[in-house]
C-alpha cells in the first residue's frame, strides 16, 4: 500500500504482532522475501507451538542435549551469556514462569505463590550446559523451558536489515511489534531521520509521549502496558522478576533503548527495566552506543544521554530530563531492590 507519494507501506501479521515494512519503492516480492524470512526465523525460535528447535531442545529437558542450527545456538548462546551476568534482569530460562502466569495468554489470575515458588526452581540459567562443538544445548533439569521471546525480536529485525542491505536497499524501517530497526534515513528528510512514536502507557493506542528521530538506528520498547491484568486493584505485567518470580515492581512505565542492532536493544530493556533509572544509566555509560530514554510512573521522561537521537515532547503532562539531572528522585525498587508516525506493578493501578 502506497502511503503518500514516496513510501510504501507492506504489513502482515507473524510473531503474534502486525508486522510493518516500509520501504521507498513499490517492491511487492522484496516484501514478500522480509516476510517469508521472519516466518522461518519465527519456526525455528518460537515456544508457542510444538515444534521449533527452541522446543525440541525444551521437549528433551533432564533427558539429552539437543543439536541445534547454528543461528539458534549463537542466539542461545548470547542469551545465556547475558543471563548469567551479575545480578542480570534477564532470563532465557524463565519459560516456566511465563507459562505459570501466562499475561498475554488468557492468564487473568495470580498463580498460587507455592505454584510460583515450583516454577522459580526451574529458572536457574546456570543449568544450562552448551557444546559449542556439536551446537548442542541441554536442560539438565526435567521441566526447564527456555524461552527466546526477551530477544528474538531483536535478532530477526537485524536479519531483516542485512537482508535488505544485501538486496540493494539503503532507506527502510521494519517494525515487529516494539521493535522497530531503521535502514539509512527516509530520502524526503535525510536530515531529520525517522520519526518514531513513543507511546503513551495505558492510552489509546494512537497517544504519544513524543517522536524519536534516528537514523540507521534500532528503537525497541518494552512497557508494563503492552501485556497485563488487573486484580483487586493491582496491575499484574508481563515483566517477570527472576528472583521473585512476581512481575517487577519499580518507578517505571516503560523503557525505550536506542542502539546500533535490535538484539541489544531487546537485551538492555530488559537489564535496564530491571536496574531502575539510576543504576540503569550509570550502567549505560559504559556502552556509549547504547541510549535508554525511561517513562516514570510520576510523568517523567528521562533520557539517560542523547547523542544518537532528536526527541520531540508532545504531551506536556509530563517532564522531559535529558542527562542524569534528577534521575535519583523517587528512583525506588520494592524488595531489593511505537508505531506512528513512521511506524507510528509497583502493586498499582495499572496506569
Amino acid at each position: 500500500m502506497q502511503t503518500d507519494s514516496h513510501v510504501y507501506a507492506y504489513s502482515a501479521v507473524l510473531m503474534g504482532s502486525p508486522i510493518l515494512l516500509k520501504l521507498y519503492e513499490h517492491n511487492e516480492a522484496l516484501a514478500g522475501q522480509v516476510f517469508r524470512l521472519i516466518k522461518q526465523y519465527e519456526n525455528v525460535l518460537t515456544v508457542n507451538r510444538e515444534h521449533s528447535e527452541v522446543m525440541a531442545i525444551n521437549h528433551a529437558a533432564g533427558q539429552h542435549p539437543v543439536s541445534v542450527s547454528q543461528p539458534v545456538f549463537r542466539l542461545i548462546e548470547r542469551a545465556l551469556a547475558v543471563s548469567l551476568l551479575p545480578e542480570s534482569s534477564f532470563n532465557l530460562a524463565i519459560g516456566p514462569l511465563v507459562k505459570c502466569w501466562k499475561i498475554g495468554f488468557q492468564g487473568k489470575s495470580v498463580p498460587a505463590r507455592a505454584e510460583i515458588q515450583a516454577k522459580l526452581a526451574l529458572t536457574h540459567p546456570e543449568n544450562i550446559e552448551l557444546d559449542a562443538a556439536n551446537r548442542s544445548v541441554f536442560l539438565k533439569q526435567a521441566g526447564m523451558e527456555i524461552d527466546l521471546g526477551a530477544i528474538a525480536k531483536g535478532y530477526i529485525a537485524d536479519r531483516v536489515q542485512a537482508f535488505l542491505h544485501e538486496q540493494g536497499v539503503d532507506s527502510a524501517l521494519i517494525n515487529l511489534g516494539g521493535n522497530v530497526q531503521t535502514l539509512g534515513a527516509p530520502p524526503d528528510a535525510p536530515q531529520e531521520g525517522w520519526a518514531i512514536g513513543l507511546k503513551k502507557p495505558f492510552a489509546a493506542s494512537d497517544a504519544l509521549l513524543g517522536v524519536i528521530n534516528v537514523t540507521n538506528k534500532s528503537v525497541v520498547t518494552s512497557g508494563i502496558y503492552e501485556r497485563y491484568f488487573e486484580q483487586e486493584g493491582v496491575c499484574y505485567h508481563h515483566i517477570l522478576d527472576r528472583h521473585t518470580g512476581y512481575p517487577l515492581d519499580n518507578a517505571l512505565l516503560s523503557v525505550t533503548i536506542v542502539s546500533d542492532h535490535s538484539i541489544d536493544g531487546d537485551i538492555f530493556t530488559t537489564l535496564i527495566y530491571g536496574m531502575g533509572i539510576e543504576k540503569g544509566s550509570d550502567y549505560l555509560k559504559a556502552y556509549p552506543g547504547i541510549e535508554a530514554i525511561f517513562v516514570t510512573r510520576d510523568k517523567r521522561i528521562i533520557c539517560s544521554s542523547q547523542r544518537h537521537f532528536d526527541f520531540t515532547l508532545l504531551d506536556h503532562s509530563f517532564r522531559y530530563i535529558t542527562g542524569s539531572t534528577d534521575v535519583k528522585v523517587r528512583d525506588t525498587q520494592a524488595g531489593d531492590g511505537n508505531d506512528k508516525p513512521d511506524d507510528l506493578s509497583h502493586r498499582n493501578e495499572c496506569s
